[in-house]
């Protein structure tokens, strides 16, 4: 395992712990997106709602995902380049859930933020003509699901896994902000690295 392996499976590994020891603490109610406490000045929100879940369930399937992500793209960006994604992502569901479901109080989880990460690794597959296809694909995977959800529904039983209702357009939300990472890092040598590192 690379050195640059390492320190983007720690990443998750500590990822992981912190969302853990803020669900053992019971912490889901200070930190969750909830639009009340956004409007009166609680803007921590934006980004905490998406470390907190539902359950232990739901934050195992989170953490699985996120592994998933990381094995599947990981080379794709640096650290540095995943914190920004991880950053656009969030903010890109937060402001969607806001300007566009105003009737939606509340929500948690990572699951709106693994789909942007997802699309970003991808989308900068695009950049290397050996990985060109594996992002094209991917790609498709993604858009696919999310057509789904759009003009279906949630996937079945990710609502009884999951311990409560999926909120569909925070996975397009954050999927948009991968794109918008991906846009923003593909001339950055320092967050994408010009050519494919090994796992």
């Amino acid at each position: 395992m690379t050195a640059s392996a390492a320190r983007r499976w720690i990443a998750v590994a500590l990822l992981a712990a912190l969302a853990a020891l803020l669900q053992w603490y019971g912490l889901v109610g200070a930190l969750r997106y909830d639009r009340v406490a956004l409007a009166n000045g609680e803007v921590w929100r934006v980004l905490t709602g998406h470390l907190v879940h539902l359950g232990w369930m739901h934050l195992a399937l989170n953490v699985a995902g996120l592994a998933l992500v990381c094995a599947l793209v990981g080379p794709r960006l640096t650290l540095a380049g995943w914190t920004l994604a991880f950053l656009l992502s969030a903010l890109a569901v937060s402001g969607g859930l806001w300007l566009c479901l105003p009737g939606l109080n509340g929500y948690v989880g990572l699951s709106g933020v693994l789909h942007g990460l997802l699309v970003a690794g991808a989308a900068i597959s695009l950049r290397d003509g050996r990985e060109r296809g594996f992002g094209l694909a991917l790609l498709g995977a993604v858009a696919a699901k999310l057509a789904w959800e759009q003009f279906v529904g949630p996937t079945p039983g990710t609502a009884a896994l999951a311990g409560g209702p999926v909120v569909v357009d925070a996975h397009l939300f954050g999927a948009a902000g991968g794109l918008l990472c991906a846009g923003i890092v593909w001339p950055w040598r320092t967050l994408a690295p010009r050519t494919t590192q090994p796992a």
